[in-house]
């Protein structure tokens, strides 16, 4: 099957699987709606209840899920090509780390300031992973300008490392009302309840997803080796600075909204080649709307199986995606 016959099939089919999880995900929910009543406009909106849980209490949620999936698993697709590292995610390279450690530092200080409806969490989280990679970057090109991708996925380790370490002094100089936020929000949750964040975080997923859809060709080579796609026209430089600073950025962008859920980025890409194959060309693009589908159904899980109780779905993901790292990492070896 040639490509564009592969894109044609594939695209539509992940596709309509995303457009029905994120149709069905909002009217489900440990109380009932009338979907009549949802979008029946004679009804004033203070005594609509079936519309404000429609519109505040779930579909912001939905629409983050299907945001931070898919940035989540376009991110994991591209760094284990760059790294050519199957068992890569998006939170190798420490970016993860150091986000998180801005947030528990806006916490710790109780910084009380917002922009554009983003909380001082978020953005000390997005601050924290710029500052992440800007030092793994420059650690990765400090030898001889180019970028390395041993010493990235080294530095990588190194300040995940030294950030956890970081976030456990915090977390254990604070007090427990601001520990027990530090610990729910390392847990990752999307309790989203309104438009303002996701508003805020299009602009670096746009430039994110720009950045994507320039790399799949080189994606291709560089997994195979960095000699062999410089012999078949790869500007190897090039591709790799737009695929660590296209993955940093989407990667920061999901955790300042969402918190680090992990196991998106290595479950997802996984997944996708088992059912469509290794061309990045296709990988790429039907990861990006599987991981959305993914992480949105992982949230209704969250929400509803021990209803009322709602659990952080970072929690449903680790416990799919644990016993799959393991199997991962059997059938490696």
């Amino acid at each position: 099957m040639t490509i564009r016959r592969q894109l044609a099939v594939v695209v539509p089919s992940f596709g309509l699987v995303t457009l029905v999880v994120l149709v069905a995900a909002p009217m489900l929910g440990s109380t009932a709606i009338n979907l009549a009543r949802v979008f029946d406009l004679s009804i004033p909106w203070a005594e609509n209840v079936d519309a404000q849980i429609f519109f505040v209490a779930r579909l912001p949620r939905v629409l983050a899920g299907a945001l931070v999936g898919s940035t989540l698993a376009a991110a994991g697709v591209v760094l284990q090509a760059l790294l050519r590292n199957p068992l890569a995610t998006p939170f190798t390279l420490g970016v993860s780390a150091s986000a998180a450690l801005g947030a528990m530092l806006a916490i710790a200080f109780n910084l009380d300031v917002s922009l554009f409806g983003t909380t001082a969490e978020s953005m000390a989280s997005f601050a924290g992973s710029l500052v992440g990679a800007a030092i793994v970057y420059l650690l990765a090109t400090r030898v001889n300008k180019a970028l390395s991708t041993n010493v990235l996925l080294l530095a990588g380790v190194m300040l995940n490392t030294f950030f956890s370490a970081l976030i456990t002094l915090v977390q254990y100089l604070i007090d427990f009302a601001d520990w027990y936020r530090t610990a729910r929000w390392l847990l990752g949750n999307l309790d989203v309840s309104s438009y303002s964040p996701l508003v805020a975080s299009l602009p670096l997923v746009g430039v994110s997803f720009v950045l994507f859809a320039m790399l799949p060709r080189a994606l291709n080579l560089l997994s195979l080796g960095e000699d062999l796609a410089s012999a078949r026209g790869v500007d190897v430089g090039r591709a790799q600075r737009i695929a660590f600073l296209s993955a940093s950025l989407a990667t920061g962008a999901a955790i300042s909204l969402a918190g680090p859920i992990g196991f998106i980025g290595i479950v997802v890409p996984h997944l996708v080649r088992l059912l469509v194959g290794s061309d990045h060309r296709v990988v790429l693009p039907a990861s990006i709307l599987f991981g959305a589908a993914f992480l949105v159904v992982c949230d209704l899980i969250a929400r509803t199986v021990m209803a009322p109780i709602e659990l952080p779905v970072g929690i449903v993901t680790a416990m799919i995606g644990g016993p799959f790292f393991i199997w991962l990492l059997i059938r490696k070896s």
